[in-house]
Order: C-alpha cells, then sequence, then structure tokens
C-alpha cells in the first residue's frame, strides 16, 4: 500500500513538474524519495528472509522467479503502449496530424522536429548497453562455476557500463533539437519520445540499483552458485531493459530519421 501511495505521488507530481504547476517541484522528489525507500526496505526484508530466516526454500524460489517474470511482463505492456501511441501517430498520421486549417495531412515526423543523429550517441549507447549484456551473462556463468571473485568483476563492468549509458544518454537530452514542452503537432512526436526512451532510462537506473545490490552482496559472500535468485532476477530485468533499447533505436532513432 505505501508503494501505491508513493509511486501516485511521483506520477502526480511528475504531471505536475511537466505542465510547470507549482506543486510538481515539491511533490515530484517526495515521492521520488518515498518510492525508493519503500524499496530499499522491501529489499531489506526479502535478503534477510533469505540470510536471517532461512526461509528461501526451492518452492519460495520457484515463487520468487514466478513473480519477477510478472513483474517483467507488466512492464513489457507499459512499453507496449509507448510503441503502441509512436505507430499510431506515424503509419496513420492523418488520424493525429492534421492542420485543421487547410484540412490536409503532415509529415512524420513533423516538419519543426530535428531529429537525432542514431548513428552518434544512441548508437554508441546501443553497443554500450549489448556489450554490458555480454558482461552480465559472462558473469552469471562464471557464478554458476563458482568462481566469485571473477563474476563480481563481470559484473562490475556491468554496472560501469549501464552508467556509462545513463550519462551519455543525459548529455543527448541536453542537446537534443527538440524539448518535451513542444507545442502543436510537434508536441505528439516529442512525448512520445522523450516519454519511451526516459521511462526505459529509468528503468536503466533501477537496473544499475539493483545490479550494484547485487555486487556489494557478492563481495560479502552472500551470493554464490547455490543461492543467487536476486542476482537471477535482476539479470533477467537487465537484459529486457536491453531489448526495449533495441526497439526504441530502430523505431524512435533510425526509422523516425
Amino acid at each position: 500500500m505505501l508503494l501505491s501511495i508513493s509511486a501516485f505521488m511521483t506520477a502526480f507530481g511528475a504531471v505536475g513538474f511537466i505542465h510547470s504547476h507549482s506543486y510538481g517541484y515539491f511533490v515530484l522528489p517526495l515521492g521520488t524519495v518515498a518510492t525508493l525507500y519503500v524499496l530499499w526496505r522491501w529489499w531489506y526484508d526479502v535478503i534477510a528472509e533469505a540470510i536471517r530466516d532461512k526461509c528461501f526454500t526451492e518452492i519460495v524460489q520457484k515463487g520468487l522467479r514466478f513473480g519477477f517474470a510478472i513483474v517483467i511482463l507488466s512492464e513489457t505492456m507499459l512499453f507496449f503502449a509507448f510503441f503502441w501511441s509512436f505507430f499510431k501517430a506515424w503509419l496513420f498520421p492523418a488520424y493525429h496530424l492534421v492542420d485543421f486549417a487547410q484540412k490536409v495531412p503532415t509529415i512524420w515526423p513533423p516538419v519543426g522536429i530535428k531529429t537525432v543523429n542514431p548513428w552518434s550517441i544512441p548508437f554508441f549507447n546501443t553497443i554500450t548497453l549489448l556489450l554490458s549484456g555480454c558482461t552480465l551473462t559472462w558473469s552469471h556463468n562464471l557464478l554458476l562455476e563458482n568462481d566469485t571473485k571473477s563474476a563480481s568483476r563481470f559484473l562490475l563492468f556491468t554496472i560501469l557500463l549501464g552508467i556509462i549509458f545513463s550519462a551519455f544518454q543525459g548529455i543527448e537530452y541536453m542537446h537534443a533539437g527538440f524539448s518535451f514542452r513542444e507545442e502543436g503537432l510537434n508536441a505528439i512526436y516529442s512525448s512520445n519520445f522523450y516519454l519511451a526512451t526516459g521511462f526505459h532510462g529509468l528503468h536503466v537506473l533501477m537496473g544499475i540499483v539493483s545490479l550494484i545490490v547485487c555486487y556489494v552482496r557478492m563481495l560479502r559472500g552472500k551470493i554464490n552458485a547455490n543461492c543467487h535468485v536476486g542476482f537471477e532476477c535482476s539479470a533477467w530485468y537487465w537484459h529486457f531493459v536491453d531489448v526495449v533499447w533495441l526497439f526504441l533505436f530502430l523505431f524512435m532513432y533510425v526509422v523516425s530519421s
């Protein structure tokens, strides 16, 4: 319940922030901090149940994996909605992008939009995420071989690659030729672009945090070949983020350019 309330505060504050309402500058950070705190407490309790209380039987582990698969499925539907909006505006522009004064359909992307060059920062970020997926898979395989030291090293490489991706995406946003607050027909493209890539960037940050938690636990010997459900779920999440980015790069950058 607390997570639902804090998530609602975050969403409510984000809407206010986007529309430059004064309450958004207060509610958004408050909701974000509350959400992070609730997630931290949840992670802490789950880890405590596994280590201190020894509650993670084989059945419990299967339940956790199944539950996390449902989480990834729900996240898939979230991005499905973003792509649905994008394809609707792209494939049927006359439905959305009509100049009602002249009664003629416009083109996609709208004339006033200067799209991002897909072969600059976006292509670099694509290579970075693909490399991070490789290093994470390598880390997982080494962990299964009980080589925890090497596994932690490759996990650290994955975290660093994720941080590089996030940093360059921020640079891309700063130099983009359009903003989230475009008006008229341009707003349809910009809102689709920033919502889809922005939510993906948020998922990357969440993935980085979960991998950092796994890295610290691995250094402390809490994750090994026989006990690594948290690491496995974090790896699933990271690979999901990789796949989503490939679709974003193809359609939001390459096709739209």
